[in-house]
């Protein structure tokens, strides 16, 4: 694996560079959630991303 120089912490809009999926954390931890793969997991959490951007949108 390469060398990756990443600064040891990031200030302001420098966490901006990185995208992150909210996934609820009932989804991990809830007994109910159990069966469901992690692939289903991550695109509930791509699915809630689309559709705030569709909020913010006023879709």
């Amino acid at each position: 694996m390469p060398d990756m120089n990443l600064p040891n912490y990031f200030y302001g809009d420098e966490a901006m560079q990185f995208t992150y999926f909210r996934i609820p954390c009932q989804l991990i931890t809830h007994p109910r959630f159990k069966h469901l793969s992690t692939d289903s997991k991550l695109l509930y959490g791509m699915l809630l991303d689309r559709m705030s951007l569709s909020i913010k949108n006023e879709w």
